[in-house]
């Protein structure tokens, strides 16, 4: 028998820029693990089982569906017998079942002795989802493409975060798509400054130069534990159509700073809301505020 633990995920920033020819969106993000975890258990079996109590049939569940990629991607003749235990929520923009579908990736690699590199695991998992890969790798990363290609960054401390997640979930796809639709509608593509205009004029230039650097700041203070509120850069492009039908979203941030919290942001599609704090105990009396929500008060992680 063989226990993992898969932590869930922040976006510290999501950009969402054009839609490919595939149907997916080309995103820029930066994320980071966060200590709030779901279990997975192995055990030997002829076939492939999995045991949990999430309301989704056996065969639409990321963990069974890595798992029988994997299989028939190494021609194992055998099975195993899975137990997933939840307690990150699904719908919340903390990439959980993405978590947990490259944990048994990670711990099935392990268990078959498959031997198989991280590249080969990150390949299998960006069939199965975009934030697969990322739980792959380090503890904060790059994410660009539709969100499968990684490129890990140094993190030397930690910070507190408050998660508050309404009764509610939201899906990813829903998401992506009203935004797809605002635009369509509105003839708003992606942001200006993340075009190079065929002119290369220079104020176009200047303005993304500018931006990226400011992204590049924005990083920094995280890697070193120190975010700062950039407005323009710490964004999430699906917040504003989320919150079009779930204001609350809305009023869920504004409340966070309210009590304290240096910055605030959806995470990801959402529901969730995350917000930081200078301490725990802060960021814990701010949980209090909202009763009537999920509220878990967690560490980023480091390594």
């Amino acid at each position: 028998m063989r226990t993992l633990t898969t932590p869930a995920k922040i976006n510290w920033f999501l950009q969402v820029l054009h839609r490919r020819a595939d149907g997916f969106h080309e995103i820029r993000s930066l994320m980071q693990k966060i200590a709030i975890y779901d279990t997975l258990t192995f055990q030997r079996s002829d076939e492939l089982l999995l045991q949990s109590d999430v309301p989704v049939k056996m065969e639409d569940n990321l963990v069974f569906k890595a798992a029988d990629r994997l299989k028939k991607y190494s021609g194992f003749s055998r099975g195993a017998s899975i137990k997933l235990e939840k307690n990150i929520p699904m719908g919340a923009g903390l990439g959980g079942g993405s978590s947990d579908a490259a944990a048994v990736l990670i711990g099935l690699n392990s268990f078959w002795e498959l031997n198989l590199s991280i590249k080969e695991l990150a390949g299998i998992g960006a069939e199965i989802g975009s934030d697969v890969p990322f739980f792959l790798y380090g503890a904060l990363c790059d994410a660009s493409g539709r969100g499968e290609l990684i490129s890990g960054r140094t993190v030397v401390g930690s910070c507190t975060i408050l998660l508050v997640k309404p009764e509610y979930g939201i899906s990813a796809a829903w998401a992506y798509g009203e935004l797809a639709k605002k635009r369509r509608d509105t003839g708003v593509g992606i942001v200006e400054a993340d075009i190079v205009p065929a002119d290369h004029s220079v104020s176009k230039l200047t303005k993304k130069y500018t931006k990226d650097n400011n992204i590049e700041h924005f990083i920094s203070s995280v890697e070193n534990a120190q975010p700062v509120a950039m407005p323009g850069i710490v964004l999430n492009d699906l917040e504003p159509v989320v919150v079009s039908s779930f204001p609350e979203i809305a009023e869920i941030k504004e409340k966070m700073i309210q009590n304290g919290a240096v910055m605030s942001l959806m995470s990801g599609s959402g529901s969730t809301v995350f917000g930081v704090f200078d301490e725990w105990k802060a960021a814990s009396k701010a949980a209090d505020q909202f009763r009537e929500c999920w509220t878990s008060v967690v560490r980023t992680i480091t390594d």
